[in-house]
């Protein structure tokens, strides 16, 4: 095993992070949340602004929805987490492109922004963390663009090999998070992957309206995740230079995975016996107010008697939506459009949902369509074999059928089935054109 990092936070090298947040519209405030939350852990742990490089929308704080402008919260309690945060990727420039150009520091590469790279040298640490919605073997970014798991592995896999990296420790906030590592991150890069959740589950959202604990009353959007605001939460209070990976690990995952009801697997990749004892502080820093903290144990953490209550990602769209419409007068211009507005995102669904299930039957026939597309594959086997097959069949769908969207991505599976079922792209135009007249 690798020697674990000083107490003291003191570390060789410079650590280095890259934080990102998927998704944009208000009815996804928590991603954004999540992320500025760990931007102040890391700056408040010494970090520089240099060595921090941030990928968000940022269309929240400011958002004509937001009771609290120019301010972002991810606890009920909790204190703006927007102030201060770097604006090196937003918008359109928070792209695939730039976060690969980013991680890889390949300044040449990048497309808008701050022009910010991980710039690191072979003694440096690495954290990424990454929040938003995700379905089997893919992550999005707030361009709309699906981020393959094969795509994120090739890449740092070159990052491995230019020799710019010591460890790297990468925490996924997303549904099916575990697809994007589970099979395809080789134990030999010296990096430490763990994810909300495993290859065919979801994550939660938390501190949402109607649930408990809920947001202040103004809010209508869940304000965190449940494995994010559990990591979080953790570092704000510990003493990072005295809890290892698998210490934080064995936290976030009994909070996260707490009842049946509202449960995700968090679980650990790739070099998991060559990092996992390395403190926190070797990639978060340490906050020197928070020496004298000591996490007796991480069953602690959750008291047995707390009612919590979370919701599905991608249920959380359809939460805020209809408390948008709860919220409004009634018959008003504001009940109008978000009638409207929950209606659309509704029957969006059900066309996928139906048009996905059609070709299933057209493809595999009635009895057997629903049973090929939802197959699960065996843990440590990747959700598909040929990657390229996989784009073009969601793209030969798309062509057909209209976009996936955050929801639709649950979906990858059966495309992916499709194409391990020997499915080519001719077939499945076919198919989708008679499933999407």
């Amino acid at each position: 095993m690798s020697k674990p990092s000083m107490s003291n936070g003191e570390v060789e090298g410079t650590r280095w992070a890259v934080l990102v947040a998927g998704s944009y519209g208000y009815g996804n405030y928590r991603h954004q949340a999540d992320v500025c939350h760990a931007y102040q852990l890391l700056k408040n742990n010494g970090l520089k602004d240099d060595n921090i490089v941030v990928f968000m929308y940022d269309d929240i704080a400011f958002n004509e929805e937001n009771p609290r402008p120019g301010v972002i919260i991810n606890h009920p309690d909790g204190d703006d987490v927007y102030y201060g945060v770097p604006k090196d990727y937003t918008g359109q420039d928070a792209s695939i492109n730039n976060l690969f150009a980013a991680i890889l520091g390949n300044k040449t590469a990048v497309k808008g922004g701050s022009g910010k790279v991980v710039n690191s040298g072979p003694n440096d640490h690495i954290f990424i963390y990454y929040a938003d919605h995700g379905g089997p073997g893919v992550v999005l970014m707030p361009t709309d663009e699906e981020l393959y798991a094969k795509d994120l592995i090739d890449v740092l896999k070159k990052k491995h090999a230019s020799g710019t990296y010591k460890s790297m420790v990468i925490y996924l906030e997303a549904c099916e998070s575990g697809s994007m590592f589970d099979g395809l991150l080789p134990q030999g890069l010296n990096i430490y992957a763990t994810t909300a959740s495993n290859a065919n589950e979801g994550s939660w959202g938390f501190y949402c309206p109607g649930l408990y604990p809920p947001p202040p009353p103004e809010y209508e959007t869940c304000l965190g995740d449940l494995f994010s605001i559990s990591w979080l939460e953790d570092s704000d209070k510990s003493n990072l230079g005295m809890e290892t990976l698998e210490k934080q690990y064995q936290v976030v995952k009994r909070r996260t995975g707490y009842t049946a009801q509202y449960n995700s697997h968090v679980m650990q990749y790739g070099s998991t016996k060559e990092l996992s004892n390395h403190m926190l502080s070797m990639y978060m820093g340490a906050n020197p107010n928070n020496q004298n903290y000591i996490l007796r144990s991480h069953k602690s953490i959750m008291p047995t008697t707390t009612p919590l209550q979370a919701i599905n990602q991608h249920d959380a769209s359809i939460l805020y939506l209809k408390e948008k419409l709860r919220r409004a007068p009634e018959d008003s211009e504001k009940w109008v459009k978000a009638q409207q507005e929950l209606t659309k995102e509704i029957a969006h669904r059900n066309h996928l949902d139906h048009s996905v299930e059609a070709i299933g039957e057209i493809l595999f026939g009635p009895n057997n369509g629903a049973e090929v597309l939802k197959a699960v594959r065996p843990v440590g086997q990747p959700l598909v074999d040929d990657w390229d097959c996989l784009k073009t069949l969601v793209g030969t769908y798309k062509q057909h059928c209209g976009s996936l969207s955050s929801y639709g991505i649950k979906h990858m599976r059966a495309f992916a089935n499709m194409c391990n079922a020997g499915v080519g792209k001719d077939l499945m135009a076919r198919a989708s054109a008679n499933a999407c007249p």
